[in-house]
Formats: C-alpha cells, structure tokens, sequence
C-alpha cells in the first residue's frame, strides 16, 4: 500500500505536549470552574479518561504516523482549505464549550438533573467505546486531517477499510457516542442540548466534506455507492 507523502517527517514535539498540556487546563477551568467546587469525581475521572486517551493516541501517532500527527497540527495552516469550514470549525467550537460549560452548572451547581450512579457508569463506558472508535479511525485513515482539504501534497486516496467499511464517517459517529457517554458520566441530561446540536454541526460538516471528495478525490463516489451510510449503521 502506498504511504502518504511524509509519513517520516519530524514533529515538532515541543508544540504538541504544549497544545496537550493546554487542551488540559482549559477543560479543567471549563468543567471546575462553572461547578464551582473542585469536589466532583465525574469530571476528575471525565478529564482523567480524555487526558489520557489525548496521550496515548499522541505517543501512538508518534511512533506510527508522524506524517499524520504533523497533518493533524498544521492541516489548518494549508491554504487550500475548504473555504466553509472555519465557520462550521468555529461553530463546532463554540458548542463544544458551551456544552463543557452547561454540564457542570447543571449536575453540580444547580443539581437540575439527577442520573443514577449506574447510568453514570455506562456513559464512561461509552466514553471508552468512542476513544476505540477514535483510535481505530487513525489507524486505517493516514489521512485524517482536523481540516477539510484534498491532500495532493500527501498523496490523499480513499480509505475503505476497516471502520470505513462500515460507515463514511467514523469519526464523527465517534463524536456522537461521546457527546452521549459524557453527558451521562457527568450527570447532565441538559448537556445534551449543546452536546447533540454539536453533533448535528458535525454532520452538516460531513455532508460538506462529501460533496467536495466526490467532486475532487478520484473514487469517492464509487466508495458512497458501497458504503450507503455517514456515521450511523443502518439510519444515516
């Protein structure tokens, strides 16, 4: 099988650890701060469970794939970029730490909702389910950029196998078990409101990203034929 362009290049390891270390204290400040209390294990084992996949997956992509880790931290920078998806990046944003913030007002704060402990339980499986999803995304996809753009300089091709096989997207039916696992680790039924409205910027941004393989990436339209369904098996 052909590699992408790249796949050996260096990384820059010093920025990497600085976004993780980042990503950390902002969802630290953005789960704590609005509970108002540091006494709250679902969002210690929540921002324990997440750090440490972030981690895991950078030392993985370290060993195995630097070409993509360094796609993954400059695919934004490449000027031939989707010209639509800054605005639906921003918006996924924005709803992201709306929901990080809405979960922490509403089970500790405010108590609004009240999810048994063994609910909570399931959710940090799902949680767990999502993070193998993820991982066996970047796996069989070398070209999983965090920007929607076709990767000439990287030899970009379609990727069939493994989870794609089953569905178009499965990153971002990653991103919907997620969204669900947290709401109920953290006790938030309201947190599903910003969590699932995320979902849905998501897969606007799939149906985007579609249209643009199909026009610009040769076999994508053979793969949408074989492969009926975007992110659920059997719904959509």
């Amino acid at each position: 099988m052909r590699m992408p362009e790249g796949r050996d290049m260096k990384v820059n390891v010093v920025s990497l650890w600085a976004q993780v270390a980042g990503m950390f204290v902002v969802f630290a400040l953005g789960l704590f701060l609005p509970a108002g209390t540091l006494d709250w294990w679902p969002g210690w084992v929540f921002l324990g469970m997440f750090s440490a996949f972030t981690v895991s997956i950078s030392i993985w992509l370290l060993k195995h794939d630097p070409g993509l880790m360094q796609e993954r931290l400059n695919g934004f920078k490449q000027e031939r970029r989707a010209s639509w998806d800054n605005l639906i990046l921003i918006l996924a944003a924005v709803l992201w730490f709306t929901w990080l913030i809405v979960m922490p007002i509403d089970a500790v704060r405010f108590h609004w909702s009240h999810i048994p402990l063994w609910l909570q339980v399931v959710g940090a499986a799902l949680l767990l389910c999502s993070f193998y999803i993820f991982f066996l995304t970047y796996r069989e996809n070398p070209y999983l950029s965090g920007a929607v753009r076709i990767q000439e300089d990287r030899g970009q091709k379609v990727i069939s196998t493994g989870a794609y096989a089953i569905v178009r997207h499965p990153m971002y039916a990653g991103v919907l078990i997620l969204v669900v696992g947290t709401d109920l680790l953290l006790g938030s039924w309201y947190g599903l409101i910003p969590g699932l409205t995320l979902v849905m910027v998501v897969a606007w941004r799939a149906v985007l990203e579609e249209n643009l393989l199909r026009q610009e990436l040769s076999g994508y339209t053979g793969y949408m034929a074989r492969v009926k369904y975007r992110m659920i098996p059997h719904v959509w």
